[in-house]
């Protein structure tokens, strides 16, 4: 149970180069048919002058090995992950089945378009499913992740304005955007310039008429994240959409946070020129390790020439990958993009509809606000509003009567079976705490959450050393971060090494 001393026994999992032992084989192969050679005459430089150093383990020890490194991660399909601002959603399992389908899953990438159709089509309809969604006239699939949507979206931004014979290299990025903004900036070789939101959480369209004022015709585009990331919905689009505009700029939205708003707002309608999104957040695919990922770019008409090549289109009755594009920034992809994200991206689409699409953003809201209603007198809010997909408290109140921080609390809800929510994140809130429930958790599975907030925050009052050193009750207990960020081990050495 939650609070309980811990034991002192970690339960690590070696890795399976230092099981089993030489000889051992879970594999019976036959004898060679054909005579052996010698490695160094036929490889010649390229040979090995050590053996690969595999492990030698037998298939019970195989199998047992990575059934329990699965027992030991953190899954959604087994617990709430109310990361904010990654939307670590439920997986429908029909788009899993989908995505396996053998036409689909066995289709070779470098496949004749001839004997591709089926996969050309669905690329197609979700280009078209997404462009509608958005409000935009195009829409590219390759990135592949919404990190490199941002800079595939920017790329294309600057080649616009080179033909229009300009190359602008300011960007203005309020303090409200994802962190990923300023570095797809940079990444690009332009130039950021941050400025304040306003005391209510959104930008306020008087300081963005002085940060474009002190910019002038060096002005390339401004980055906004919509709803930003305390979770509120920029109201002056309007206005701050003409101003930029007016100076001969673009407007990056930053689309991660769509599943606020589909079905209910497009970004193209509220003056949005190009918007990346992130497909593993609004519609529901797989998301973390390191992939997969797949972050598509819809744009405006303005933009379509300078899109990433090939382009599937529908000429006739028939589709095609276009490759003859003089004017794209290029691939940022190998072929065409991350196909079995796409598929299930699709299946979701066709599997909701319209209206269960907006079903899907009603419910992420409500679900936020709920938390936020039930936790706003245990942490403090960073603004005191109605949200949109995310609630963002503060730890303020709780460091100043106990000495416990918002790190402290998140792990100790480990201990209660919870996956934390992002800490620290946004900058501009003080010990931010980032919830989002998203659109498929339940009310009873909240309410459980939400009480073991409240139970941590007595905790923390009674017995804070209890929560200062938490997780008690996972396999690994407190980390020295700072370390670890600092002096990664990121490959497997053998002892002696």
């Amino acid at each position: 149970m939650p609070g309980e001393a811990s034991t002192g026994i970690q339960f690590v999992e070696p890795p399976i180069f230092e099981r089993g032992s030489p000889g051992r084989s879970g594999a019976s192969l036959p004898h060679f048919d054909v005579p052996e050679i010698d490695p160094a005459a036929a490889l010649g430089s390229r040979a090995r002058k050590v053996a690969a150093a595999l492990p030698e383990v037998s298939e019970p020890e195989v199998v047992r090995h990575f059934v329990r490194l699965s027992q030991h991660n953190f899954s959604v399909d087994t617990q709430f992950y109310p990361l904010g601002s990654c939307t670590m959603k439920h997986n429908p399992k029909v788009n899993e089945w989908a995505a396996r389908l053998p036409g689909f899953a066995g289709l070779h990438p470098a496949a004749p378009q001839d004997l591709a159709q089926g996969a050309l089509a669905l690329m197609y309809g979700l280009q078209q499913s997404i462009a509608e969604i958005c409000g935009m006239d195009g829409v590219s699939l390759q990135p592949s992740a919404g990190a490199q949507g941002e800079i595939t979206g920017l790329m294309m931004i600057r080649a616009w304005h080179r033909a229009q014979g300009r190359s602008p290299r300011t960007v203005l990025v309020p303090d409200t955007a994802h962190g990923t903004n300023p570095a797809s900036c940079a990444l690009n070789g332009l130039r950021v310039q941050p400025f304040a939101s306003s005391g209510n959480g959104v930008i306020d369209p008087a300081r963005l008429a002085e940060a474009v004022a002190n910019v002038g015709d060096d002005l390339a585009a401004i980055m906004i994240t919509n709803p930003n990331t305390l979770g509120l919905f920029e109201t002056a689009l309007p206005e701050i959409t003409r101003m930029v505009h007016e100076r001969g700029a673009l407007v990056y939205g930053d689309g991660a946070n769509l599943n606020a708003l589909m079905g209910r707002a497009r970004p193209g309608d509220a003056g949005f020129d190009v918007v990346q999104l992130n497909l593993h957040k609004t519609f529901s695919t797989p998301h973390g390790g390191g992939g997969p990922g797949c972050g598509p770019v819809a744009f405006k008409r303005i933009l379509e020439p300078f899109q990433p090549r090939p382009v599937v289109r529908k000429v006739g009755d028939r589709f095609v990958a276009d490759d003859d594009r003089p004017q794209s920034v290029g691939r940022v992809r190998a072929f065409y993009g991350n196909f079995g994200v796409m598929v299930r991206a699709y299946a979701y689409i066709r599997e909701l509809g319209p209206d269960g699409l907006r079903q899907a953003t009603d419910l992420a809201v409500l679900n936020a606000n709920y938390v936020a209603a039930l936790l706003r007198d245990t942490f403090p809010l960073a603004q005191e509003r109605t949200c949109m997909h995310e609630a963002v408290f503060s730890d303020k109140r709780l460091e100043a009567e106990t000495g416990i921080k918002t790190l402290d609390v998140a792990k100790r809800l480990i201990d209660y079976g919870f996956h934390p929510p992002t800490v620290y994140f946004p900058l501009v809130v003080k010990g931010a705490l980032m919830v989002e429930p998203t659109e498929t958790e339940t009310r009873q599975t909240i309410d459980a959450f939400v009480a073991a907030l409240q139970q941590i925050v007595r905790e923390a009052h009674d017995n804070p050393e209890q929560v200062h050193s938490a997780p008690h009750l996972a396999r690994i207990g407190r980390l020295d971060e700072a370390r670890a960020a600092r002096k990664p081990q990121l490959r497997w050495r053998p002892a002696s090494s």
